[in-house]
């Protein structure tokens, strides 16, 4: 493994609380894993801007990488699953909070914490669908689970991220979509979705 340097989102304590910057980090910087992840993209997400701007006590650790997922391809892996060259996606897993997360251009982590990317999706798709989408394809999956198939379906916090993609998927699925908000301006953009 070389020591190539890469920049990285880097949030760290300052006399005036927390301090974000763009870094150049080495790989001895990246933490601990069997996979490091030439990183292609990452998105924002409301845990980041947290993280960075040191409000709900977030980050449970200083110097940290916010970005609580990644899309992008094995440079090296000692992991069964991975091999150099696989493009893989990760969401949570406390990444961006006390693991080093997706705002750098490299990333190590525990294999078991990726998912191989299937042929057909790139990471640009990948990193669209976010973790915002598998979040909201998760609740989609509960409501399948507890039986229900088709009918009407309230969204709440339906403009944010999690929320207007699962008005998405359910609108797709054939269900009826109810929205809920706190932001009446929002009202076209959910009509919208």
């Amino acid at each position: 493994m070389g020591m190539e340097n890469f920049r990285a989102v880097r949030v760290s304590a300052s006399d005036q609380g927390l301090a974000a910057e763009v870094a150049w980090l080495s790989e001895a910087d990246l933490d601990a894993g069997d996979v490091t992840v030439a990183v292609d993209y990452s998105t924002v997400n409301y845990k980041d801007g947290l993280a960075i701007t040191g409000r709900g006590g977030i980050a449970k650790r200083l110097p940290i990488v916010p970005g609580i997922d990644f899309a992008g391809t094995v440079l090296h892996s000692s992991h069964p699953r991975f091999q150099p060259g696989d493009r893989v996606v990760l969401n949570g897993y406390e990444a961006g909070v006390s693991h080093h997360g997706g705002f750098a251009q490299r990333a190590r982590v525990p294999g078991d914490w990726l998912v191989k990317l299937p042929a057909g999706i790139s990471t640009r798709q990948a990193a669209a669908i976010g973790t915002a989408g598998f979040a909201a394809m998760l609740c989609v999956l509960a409501l399948e689970h507890g039986g229900i198939r088709q009918g009407d379906v309230l969204v709440t916090g339906a403009a944010g991220g999690v929320g207007s993609v699962a008005i998405a998927l359910l609108r797709r699925l054939g269900h009826r979509v109810i929205a809920s908000t706190g932001r009446p301006e929002e009202a076209a953009y959910l009509q919208s979705l």
